[in-house]
């Protein structure tokens, strides 16, 4: 079965696009080493809940303008995914910028082993 790394993560007020940019260019870095997908997200209908939300998950500001980006790497096992996420780690095009379009200190992320997988006929 294939493995997940899932993350959620705050993104800057106005740093959609930028957003957009970085992830585009990690996606790449990610799949030269090994992952079959990568899905970034942006969040269209994400409300506020009474108890927890993704909103609290990440000290993200809603009334502020950030806006939250949910995103998954699809790996082919495990051992792919701890193989590869190295690799992509140590690319020198993974470098982040000084000015990154996220607070990375507000992400949340983890890796899941799959347990359903179905796609429509």
């Amino acid at each position: 079965m294939t493995y997940i790394d899932g993350f959620l993560a705050p993104v800057l007020p106005g740093r959609r696009e930028a957003y957009r940019e970085v992830a585009t260019r990690s996606a790449q870095i990610f799949l030269d080493h090994g992952a079959l997908q990568v899905v970034e997200a942006f969040g269209d209908d994400v409300p506020e809940g009474k108890m927890t939300d993704m909103w609290r998950a990440v000290q993200g500001d809603k009334a502020g303008g950030e806006g939250l980006v949910f995103s998954w790497i699809v790996w082919p096992s495990k051992e792919a995914r701890n193989a590869g996420w190295g690799k992509a780690m140590e690319d020198e095009r993974m470098k982040q910028a000084p000015d990154a379009p996220f607070d990375g200190k507000r992400i949340i992320y983890g890796g899941f082993e799959t347990i359903v997988d179905m796609n429509a006929a």
